[in-house]
């Protein structure tokens, strides 16, 4: 069926950075078939906008949709003994838990205009199975997009690593869990469920398993993920254990390409960057979550000018307490310029970063932009609200004083969010569950 989405401002991140005001929208069977303005095409739905501002739907690159069962804990660590305080905690974690969990994450991410979500699991306790199926379940349920990923960590405390011995895996118990979930994998335009390799950081992940790691995505064709660069102190671990700096690790495990894309990155040298950029490596920017844990702020302008491909995320709501990805896009803007002055970053770059960036570190080219062939994942928002009011650019108000909910998100043309509610699910049966699951995360 053709749904026709009409009376708009549509900001369509394509290369030219085309907006139409007045503009609709002609989807069918998920994908974008034109967006234009004037008489528009036939079609046997409408959707009348009410003359709002659409994006394309926010990608979050980088995300750990268990913590939303632990806000607010060790509110004054920096990485390492926030780290430490949670790893026993994270320990509990099970299939029900991992479910409500997800739920309340990506119910909160798409309220705020996200589409798309990236998770990095790799907390796996001995013995609770099916925790990435649940957040697939969960995801299905509300009708958004997830890369799941299979995570790991297999160097304990006795070891020199950060986590407790009983949280860490076997090696090859990790790499058969991994090749086994190949089969939730979805692959080509439109896909709703993706899986990624992702072995947790290099002071949790031996060397072996980060090599094999690699060679198992390389034959399966899944991208990889990690974390890297995230604090100073993660660099000095790396020059202690491995005798370099992290980017030079990552370069000898064979992780240095454009099949990876790794999370934080706030201190990398002006070599590193041009390395990123020479390989395609990407960077999953997490300003928020980088900023509550006192990391610093990584180097964006200079990756972007290197041609690094950067994406934002919103990262752990242990770390970032609101899974809201349309606030770290002005989060974004701002730690750029705190940076490197206010013309470090505009308004639309930061947007371009939440949405094209993105799908771009995903290895996405269905999404993030919204164009003829592109999956019609989009985000709608009122103009008509307090928060706009005197704003003579609808795309700065957005990011500069928008509001934390989208009126309307539409995953592959089908309402997730309307009204600013979630589509498919009550968001207070999905609270109320979740605070039952917190509950044993409290003692």
């Amino acid at each position: 069926m053709r749904t026709l989405f009409s009376n708009a401002y549509v900001v369509t991140m394509d290369d030219a950075g085309t907006e139409i005001d007045g503009a609709w929208i002609l989807a069918e069977d998920g994908f974008v078939v034109e967006v234009g303005q004037g008489a528009p095409p036939f079609a046997e739905h409408f959707e009348n906008l009410g003359g709002a501002l659409v994006t394309p739907g926010l990608v979050n690159t980088h995300h750990h949709l268990y913590q939303t069962l632990t806000r607010t804990r060790a509110q004054d660590a920096d990485l390492f003994s926030w780290l430490k305080a949670l790893y026993p905690v994270w320990a509990r974690v099970d299939a029900d838990a991992e479910y409500a969990a997800a739920r309340t994450g990506l119910a909160e991410l798409v309220l705020a205009g996200c589409t798309t979500v990236f998770d990095h699991h790799y907390v796996f306790p001995p013995g609770r199975a099916g925790l990435v199926e649940a957040e697939i379940e969960a995801a299905r349920g509300l009708g958004v997009r997830l890369v799941a990923s299979r995570g790991s960590m297999d160097v304990g405390e006795s070891q020199g690593g950060l986590p407790p011995d009983d949280l860490v895996e076997d090696l090859d118990a990790v790499l058969a869990d991994t090749e086994g979930l190949h089969s939730l994998h979805e692959e080509g335009a439109g896909a709703w469920t993706q899986i990624a390799v992702a072995p947790c950081s290099p002071f949790s992940v031996s060397k072996r398993l980060m090599t094999e790691s690699a060679a198992l995505a390389r034959k399966l064709d899944l991208r990889l993920h990690t974390h890297l660069a995230e604090t100073v102190e993660e660099e000095e671990y790396c020059k202690g254990l491995f005798g370099c700096r992290p980017v030079e690790y990552l370069e000898q495990l064979g992780w240095l390409a454009s099949d990876v894309w790794c999370a934080h990155c706030v201190h990398l040298s002006a070599a590193d960057v041009q390395a990123f950029g020479s390989a395609g490596t990407g960077v999953a920017h997490c300003p928020t979550s980088n900023l509550r844990l006192g990391a610093g702020v990584a180097p964006v302008r200079a990756m972007i000018d290197a041609g690094v491909p950067v994406g934002l995320g919103v990262d752990g709501s242990a770390s970032n307490e609101r899974s809201d990805l349309v606030a770290d896009v002005k989060q974004a803007l701002l730690v750029a310029r705190g940076r490197d002055g206010p013309e470090a970053m505009t308004v639309r770059e930061a947007l371009w970063l939440g949405t094209r960036g993105g799908a771009q570190v995903l290895g996405r080219k269905d999404l993030g932009s919204l164009e003829r062939g592109k999956c019609a994942d989009f985000a709608v928002w009122r103009l008509d609200g307090l928060e706009f009011g005197g704003a003579d650019d609808p795309v700065a108000a957005l990011v500069l004083s928008g509001p934390h909910r989208a009126d309307r998100v539409y995953v592959g043309g089908e309402a997730a969010v309307l009204d600013g509610r979630l589509a498919r699910a009550d968001e207070r049966e999905i609270a109320a569950e979740h605070r039952v699951q917190a509950a044993r995360f409290l003692d």
